[in-house]
């Protein structure tokens, strides 16, 4: 069993698209068995086994840390904004 981290991409329809990043791959299943409160771009726990994948939990941890850099960069970009270039 090898775990690893996917994100849900996008829904098309009633089926969720989650990438994994280490696999290079894709994977669809029905949007009734994400975990509760799944969302476009969250992160996933990913098992494979016997050469299938399973969603196992939401990764909190890297969530907050994809939400804490986001932060920052907005906080970085607000700081260097020096406003509208278009008079009012």
């Amino acid at each position: 069993m090898c775990t690893m981290k996917g994100i849900l991409d996008r829904f098309e329809g009633e089926k969720a698209v989650i990438l994994i990043e280490e696999e290079h791959e894709e994977i669809i299943i029905d949007k009734n068995e994400l975990p509760a409160n799944s969302k476009v771009n969250t992160i996933f726990k990913v098992s494979k086994r016997n050469g299938s994948y399973q969603i196992d939990s939401i990764d909190t941890t890297a969530e907050k840390q994809a939400s804490q850099k986001s932060s920052a960069l907005m906080a970085k970009l607000r700081a260097k904004s020096s406003g509208s270039k278009f008079k009012r």
